[in-house]
């Protein structure tokens, strides 16, 4: 589940007696907002394939922590989330710089490359893509059954 609500990420470091209310706001918040549309997780082989299965829809990002382009992609992803919530969109990111397997497996020529499928078929490839418009008409476009 993929929840950014800044004043409820420092529950922990607030004064006891704000904590608990703080604390309570913050889970009701969660509770009725409801499970987010997108979901950002490490890539693994078993995950991955059990979203095929489903016909998820399935965001391959091929990232680098230190890549600038990758930190532009992130933002423009983000701002496609925040702006279509009726989408549900998987984001599996393979590390670049760990999941060597899993970069030379998608034919990554670099990282920053996005990979974008319905269930098993492949719906669009892209490498160094930041334009928000390119990346939701791709999206959008995978979306539809």
């Amino acid at each position: 589940m993929r929840l950014q609500l800044d004043w409820c990420a420092d529950v922990s470091a607030t004064r006891t007696s704000r904590r608990v209310p703080r604390l309570f706001l913050c889970l009701l918040l969660s509770l009725l907002v409801g499970p987010a549309s997108a979901v950002t997780e490490p890539f693994s082989e078993a995950r991955f394939s059990e979203l095929q299965a489903q016909e998820a829809l399935i965001l391959v990002d091929v990232h680098a922590d230190w890549c600038p382009t990758c930190k532009k992609q992130t933002q423009a992803l983000d701002a496609y989330e925040a702006a279509r919530p009726a989408v549900v969109l998987y984001r599996l990111v393979v590390d670049f710089d760990k999941q060597k397997e899993w970069v030379t497996h998608f034919k990554a020529p670099r990282q920053s490359t996005l990979l974008l499928y319905r269930g098993a078929t492949q719906k669009w490839f892209s490498v160094a893509e930041t334009r928000l418009e390119a990346l939701t008409a791709a999206i959008d476009s995978a979306a539809q059954p």
